[in-house]
């Protein structure tokens, strides 16, 4: 039989079957071929390595053994890999709808041949087109297709596979639960809680685990009012388990996390029931401990009015409404799609994969990270990001209409839609799995997912070179004991620089408070707003801010053997090739109503720092005594057992024995997982890990590197 060339690069046009020999030619490949079970993931709508979908022209291979989904140019080297023969085309058309002889639409029956479960286009004037869904089977390496439904002709095994395959569901759904708050249940303790009259009152900010220093991931439990600090992850994010501790001590079932609140709830976990719950009295509860929600509700409802004209005349401006703007494409001018909490991600991944050294390292090396990913590579971290750092630089999903006449078409959005940019799901879902913030539907914050970000990248070294180390600089950090004048000098690694919002050096300081007079009379008669006024606040003035000397809470001083008054400053020990500066804009009132400081930060065009470079230690200066502080035994009658089975698994792992077993006495004898835990977050204090491990390996690695290595010794602890 002769083929003609339609597949191009030496690739030949593929063989439809004929009608007797369908079942005959299927049976070599039954052993193949697989029916989706529970928890299988079909990917129908995406290429692991590609954004090609069969809305694109080749249309998408699902393979039909591990469900997995491949464009054209990369079909073949799965085939090549796994010898895997039997595939699903599947292949979405547009087509102009037929219109009648007024020039309008014929009325139609419902479309029967639409039945891919994938996302429509919105810009599709539904009025002038509509979809055409096609399906085969496809058997490599001829090519031979056989269109689907073929019930007749077709084996059982494989009927039942293809309307499996055909009518399954996003396998984002099964990976994100979390996005479905619905699902979350009523705590059984919500109504019942008993909350303690101990005169406990949260203030807005300033929070502090009561048993640690740590700042972040505080739970507040709403029986006692206590303040603790959650679990530690292998990300690096987390805590130290105090508030694990304290229920396991004292059985008060619900915590809410300190941060999540807002008029429409808070995020509320139950130690008990093991899983986040819904409290229908969260309100009530938080009151009892000075919270109050319910004047959160009325003053965000009753100020949203008023805001919503300057807000709409803010969006605007910055969306350039009423300017004809050129539309851009081609290499490096692709967009990611907005999935409805994504543009944390979306701003982050746009803005390294600019920086020359992360598209060497993924986009540069790309073939070879393709060709040695595992067989699932929607499970590989540097898959997956070379594939996104292909689609926003190839210029491969950013392409100008056929024609140079819908040009104005395009920008009176009357157009043909295009299948422009891309959508980060399936980076998305990899990268966020396991994460308790970045799996959620709720919005993040943009500098909390470029350190996760940086932290898989330090875990998943790609070759020699590793691209962040462009944003990693060193930070000097003088302590000074007030009393003594004697000073330490530490340093740590940081990857990007934060800085408070200096507010007392606006420069149009008159212009605001003339702008909050006028606004409070407009509220007061109820009038629309004045035109908005930022403070504009020079970023040498936040700069300023971050050199100044802060003061260390309690601190120790191991020349006095005692607590003492301490400074801190900062001073850069080296510079980052690229220096990440976030402005810490959100805060809290005193009415804790969470608040994002709309200010206009003036940055220059040229910025030097040379002047905040670190000295070491000066001439004069002398060094505070290395001593640790004492280790403050808990008042307890009857100190608990060490287990000694859990003391060893840690020693096995490199850990001097002693710190081991400080681990398992401070962690309750909960087990070697949380003991590790326990080691990783204080393994930089003093007088923990006294000697060096027993491995001279770990004395190179970090907190996320020992956690990658050690990770599988876990696996077999785990209860």
């Amino acid at each position: 039989m002769e083929r003609a060339a339609l597949f191009g690069n030496g690739r030949e046009a593929p063989l439809a079957a004929a009608a007797g020999d369908v079942g005959e030619l299927l049976v070599p490949y039954m052993p193949t071929i697989r029916v989706p079970k529970t928890g299988d993931r079909v990917y129908k709508s995406e290429c692991a390595f590609s954004y090609d979908s069969p809305d694109s022209k080749g249309g998408l291979y699902v393979c039909m053994n591990t469900f997995l989904g491949f464009g054209r140019e990369h079909v073949e080297r799965h085939y090549r890999k796994t010898g895997q023969c039997v595939y699903m085309h599947l292949k979405r058309h547009l087509k102009e709808k037929v219109t009648g002889a007024s020039g309008g639409a014929l009325p139609k029956r419902r479309n029967t041949k639409l039945f891919l479960d994938l996302e429509s286009n919105g810009d599709l004037n539904s009025d002038d087109y509509e979809y055409e869904d096609e399906a085969k089977l496809v058997i490599f390496p001829d090519h031979y297709e056989i269109p689907l439904p073929n019930i007749e002709e077709l084996p059982a095994l494989v009927t039942i596979a293809c309307d499996a395959v055909l009518s399954s569901k996003s396998p984002y759904r099964k990976q994100d639960p979390d996005s479905w708050e619905e699902e979350l249940q009523v705590s059984k303790h919500a109504n019942s809680l008993v909350q303690m009259d101990n005169g406990v009152r949260i203030p807005p900010s300033g929070w502090k685990c009561s048993k640690c220093d740590l700042r972040e991931n505080l739970w507040l439990n709403l029986t006692d009012g206590s303040i603790l600090c959650g679990r530690w992850f292998f990300d690096g994010s987390g805590g130290n388990g105090h508030a694990l501790e304290h229920y396991k001590e004292m059985g008060y079932p619900l915590a809410v996390k300190l941060g999540t609140i807002t008029p429409d709830g808070a995020d509320v976990y139950s130690f008990d029931e093991e899983e986040a719950v819904l409290d229908p009295h969260i309100a009530k509860h938080l009151a009892h401990f000075g919270i109050d929600m319910l004047q959160m509700h009325v003053i965000e409802n009753g100020l949203r009015d008023n805001d919503l004209k300057p807000r709409v005349s803010e969006w605007e401006v910055i969306q350039e409404s009423g300017m004809k703007l050129k539309p851009m494409y081609g290499p490096g001018y692709t967009g990611m799609k907005n999935l409805g909490n994504s543009c944390y991600i979306n701003s982050v991944l746009q803005a390294i994969f600019s920086i020359p050294e992360f598209q060497r390292a993924y986009v540069g090396n790309l073939p070879r990270i393709f060709d040695y990913s595992p067989l699932d590579p929607t499970q590989d971290f540097n898959t997956q990001m070379a594939k996104l750092g292909h689609g926003l630089l190839s210029g491969q999903y950013s392409k100008p209409p056929m024609k140079s006449e819908l040009i104005e078409q395009v920008m009176k959005e009357e157009h043909k839609p295009q299948h422009n940019g891309i959508s980060p799901r399936m980076f998305k879902a990899f990268v966020s799995k396991g994460h308790p913030e970045f799996s959620s539907s709720r919005q993040q914050d943009a500098q909390e997912f470029f350190l996760h970000l940086i932290n898989l990248i330090e875990r998943n070294p790609i070759g020699s070179e590793n691209p962040s180390d462009v944003f990693g600089f060193l930070v000097e950090e003088r302590t000074q004991c007030c009393q003594t004048r004697k000073v330490r000098y530490t340093e740590r690694v940081d990857y990007l620089m934060q800085l408070p919002v200096a507010m007392e050096a606006a420069a149009n300081k008159d212009e605001l408070i003339a702008y909050e007079l006028k606004r409070r009379e407009a509220e007061a008669a109820r009038r629309p707003l004045p035109e908005l006024v930022r403070a504009k606040i020079p970023f040498r003035a936040c700069l300023q801010a971050f050199s100044e000397p802060d003061n260390v809470e309690d601190f120790w001083s191991s020349a006095l053997q005692a607590k003492s008054a301490g400074v801190k400053t900062s001073r850069f020990a080296s510079f980052p090739e690229y220096l990440v500066v976030q402005i810490k804009k959100f805060t809290f009132g005193l009415d804790w109503i969470p608040k994002k400081l709309d200010v206009s930060i003036d940055m220059p065009d040229l910025l030097d720092i040379s002047h905040l470079r670190a000295t070491g230690l000066q001439p004069g200066e002398e060094e505070l005594p290395d001593i640790s502080p004492p280790v403050i035994i808990p008042d307890d009658p009857k100190a608990p057992d060490i287990d000694e089975s859990s003391v060893m698994q840690l020693a096995e792992m490199g850990f001097p024995l002693e710190a081991c077993r400080k681990a398992v006495y401070y962690t309750g004898n909960m087990g070697a997982e949380v003991a590790f835990n326990w080691i990783i977050a204080h393994m930089e204090e003093p007088g923990v890990l006294s000697t060096r491990p027993a491995h001279p390996h770990y004395s190179h690695l970090d907190k996320c590197l020992i956690a990658s290595q050690v990770s599988p010794l876990l696996s077999n602890v785990s209860t």
